[in-house]
């Protein structure tokens, strides 16, 4: 599909800007068929603490796990969790 998009206005200042994209539709202005996946390594992300109950035989195989590759097990916990979430968001988006 080839539609004509709009052009971004020239915009004040942030407040101007923001207001504008809280009422356009992002599709007249950007073909998202084209748009490219990237990455920005510099970007720290906000994490959000949770309680998460988990048998205590998975914990310890978790532990045990992370000290072998000698890293906290709350972290191998995160690494597990994106890996699996990443793997069926990529295979079951649209």
């Amino acid at each position: 599909m080839n539609k004509k998009l709009k052009n971004i206005p020239k915009f004040r200042n942030k407040d101007d800007e923001r207001k504008f994209w809280d009422k356009a539709d992002s599709s007249q202005y950007f073909d998202f068929d084209s748009a490219e996946l990237v990455a920005f390594p510099n970007l720290k992300l906000t994490r959000q603490p949770i309680s998460l109950r988990l048998t205590k035989s998975l914990l310890t195989k978790l532990k045990l796990l992370a000290n072998k590759k000698d890293v906290p097990y709350q972290s191998l916990i995160k690494l597990y969790l994106e890996k699996a979430v990443a793997d069926d968001y990529y295979r079951l988006a649209v």
